[in-house]
Formats: structure tokens, sequence, C-alpha cells
């Protein structure tokens, strides 16, 4: 059963419309910011959809020290605060630290909880005790099964205002990839599941290429792609034969490339 969790006065779930939270990384600067709200704001309600702003007071996981890393909490709130005041849209914004969460709450209509952090529970814990909605983004590490031990930490202090962020698996060393399957295995937990398009596909390692760097790279298929992707063109290049199979299989039927 699909549950809908009612931020203000929008509803979000996985049987309802699509709904957006959108925003800047990270608070720039005050005036910035609250341009950027409201041209967002109008944007998006052309679109008629539920619309949440969400930005960060914080980076606290920069890769580089020299990184910005936002106004900090003290004024990146009072930021938040404005442009809640403004354009009249519930907020989101991340906390990193278990201290941070209660302060968050009081401008804050969902605390998010960032990837790397999914699995601490003092701040889990800390989120939940405020009462109001949690998003917590799915682990590069974890599997989407894994999401439900995170949720009973949530539940056990009586909140049930959960949203699940998925934000890409780690692939290798320096790349992000999708499964889409995480999409419908956290739905059968019954919370709206949100699926973070930019950083599913980022290259999150300081020594990653650019990507126009990654541009210049040979491409490993075919010249011909829409040939090759041909079933039709595939089945004619193979032979049917029957077991026993070089591959050891016994029932069923191995395909040789044709000679």
């Amino acid at each position: 059963m699909q549950k809908i969790i009612k931020i203000n006065n929008l509803k979000i779930s996985n049987n309802l419309p699509l709904a957006f939270m959108a925003g800047t990384c990270v608070i720039e600067g005050e005036q910035h910011f609250l341009d950027f709200a409201k041209k967002l704001k109008a944007l998006i309600a052309k679109t008629k959809h539920p619309f949440i702003l969400k930005a960060s007071f914080d980076k606290a996981n920069r890769t580089s020290v020299d990184a910005y890393r936002g106004p900090g909490l003290s004024k990146g709130l009072e930021i938040l605060a404005k442009a809640k005041k403004l354009t009249g849209l519930p907020v989101l914004t991340d906390v990193h630290e278990p201290w941070q969460a209660e302060e968050a709450a009081q401008v804050a209509d969902i605390l998010q909880i960032p990837a790397f952090l999914c699995r601490q529970t003092d701040l889990v814990l800390a989120c939940a005790d405020t009462g109001k909605a949690v998003n917590v983004k799915k682990g590069q590490f974890l599997a989407p099964g894994a999401m439900e031990q995170i949720i009973k930490k949530i539940e056990s202090r009586g909140n049930k205002n959960i949203l699940l962020t998925e934000r890409g698996a780690s692939f290798g060393y320096g790349d992000l990839v999708v499964d889409m399957r995480s999409l419908e295995i956290m739905k059968q937990f019954g919370y709206p599941v949100i699926f973070d398009a930019t950083h599913s596909v980022q290259n999150p390692e300081p020594w990653a290429p650019a990507r126009a760097e990654t541009a210049k790279w040979p491409r490993f298929w075919p010249k011909r792609p829409r040939r090759w992707a041909s079933r039709a063109y595939f089945l004619k290049r193979t032979r049917t034969r029957t077991t026993p199979c070089p591959t050891g299989l016994t029932r069923s039927t191995c395909r040789l490339p044709a000679k």
C-alpha cells in the first residue's frame, strides 16, 4: 500500500502525479538564491506539478578542502526562511550532524540525509525526532533492499514521514550507474521514491575526467550500432546447435557465431 506524505499543503506518493524537488546545490548568496527561487517557482508553476525548494546551507562532504561549502547553518537557515516566506514554497535542506537537525527543523519542511551518511544512526534518529519529513538518500554502496533498516530506524521514533531517494550506485571507483530496478524495490516499502537525476550521472571522484575530456575517449561499440542492435540480424548471424553445448548447458539451445 503506497503511503501519502503531506508536506504543508502538498501531497507526495508513488501513486500521485510527479512532484519536483529542485534548487541550488548550495546557497551561494542571499540575493542570488532569492532571485533564483522566484524564477524557479515561476518556471515549474507552468507544469502545475507540486514543487519543493531545496538548497544546502553547508556541503560538508566536498572533495577538496578549498571547495566552497556554503554560508553555514545560521546564515543559511536565515536565507532559506526568507525564500520560504517570499515564495510560499516548502523547503528541503541537508543536515550532516545530529545537533543540526533540531535547528534546521525550525525552518525546513524536509530534512535530507546525504547518501554518505544514510547509515549514521544518530543522525537518522535526530532527524526523525524532529517530526519533520525525512528524505534519505540511498548510499552509493547500499542495495535498495537495505533501505528497509533505515526506514525502521525512523519509524522507531514514531515518525512515518519518510521519503527515499535513488542517486545511483558505485560503478568501479569513479562512476555512478542507476539500476532502475532500485526504484521498484524501494517502492515496495510504501514510501515515496525520489529520483535524483543530477547526482546519478556525476563523476564523484576528483580524478574523474571532465565531460569534454570524456567525449574524446574512443567509443567501444560497433560502427553500425543499429544493425548490431537488431535481434533479427543477430539471429541471422548465428546457427542453432542442440546439446551437448560447449558451455556445459544440457537442457538449452546454444547459439554459436556463424562461420
